[in-house]
């Protein structure tokens, strides 16, 4: 899956954990997830090298499939 840049739409490389950066502009950006229900910021769940997402607005476990990720920009 390729993810691009909300800047210049050139793809963003991973980094380490959430981050990204982008190889054109070369900004940097943190993986934020969100409720597809809600639009909402999930919680993020990690337990034995698994992660899931757990909405707190009432919509429960939200599958990776269905989670909107979305690429903020890094304040630095």
């Amino acid at each position: 899956m390729e993810i691009l840049c909300p800047h210049c739409q050139h793809t963003l490389h991973w980094l380490k954990a959430s981050q990204f950066q982008c190889s054109q502009c070369h900004q940097h950006f943190q993986q934020h997830a969100h409720c597809p229900e809600c639009q909402q910021p999930l919680q993020t769940l990690s337990a034995c090298g698994s992660v899931s997402y757990f909405c707190q607005r009432g919509h429960g476990l939200i599958s990776r499939q269905r989670v909107l990720f979305r690429y903020l920009p890094v304040q630095e």
